[in-house]
């Protein structure tokens, strides 16, 4: 049975690996692994070791700490026009997020105050 601690410290690696735009091959490389135990480490299915973690952790240019990031936080009861509890987790909110950066600066700030006046006005 998967423990909720691994399967949320997967995710985090998933997001860090999606965020860099790394691939599970690469980042297996980088590691010294197969990629089939980073797919394994991301499901939860298979724990990280403290030496392995340190390994991602190093390879994805984070500390050991973002990956026990949000553990505590406690989910409060959804309402209407909330966003999802783990909206890094989804990948069409990571998607919008790089395509959002990768957006001239002025040209952004721009679209940011658009999305500011829809959302107000829904």
């Amino acid at each position: 049975m998967k423990h909720p601690v691994d399967v949320h410290v997967g995710k985090r690696i998933r997001h860090r690996r999606w965020m860099n735009g790394t691939t599970q091959q690469q980042l297996a490389e980088k590691v010294g692994i197969k990629f089939q135990q980073i797919q394994k480490y991301e499901t939860g299915m298979n724990r990280v070791s403290a030496s392995r973690l340190w390994d991602i952790a190093h390879a994805l240019g984070v500390p050991v700490s973002f990956f026990f990031e949000g553990m505590d936080a406690a989910e409060p009861e959804a309402r209407p026009g909330d966003m999802p509890g783990d909206v890094m987790a989804d990948r069409e909110a990571l998607e919008l997020l790089r395509s959002y950066y990768a957006i001239p600066e002025q040209q952004r700030r721009r679209l940011f105050d658009l999305a500011r006046v829809l959302s107000d006005a829904a």
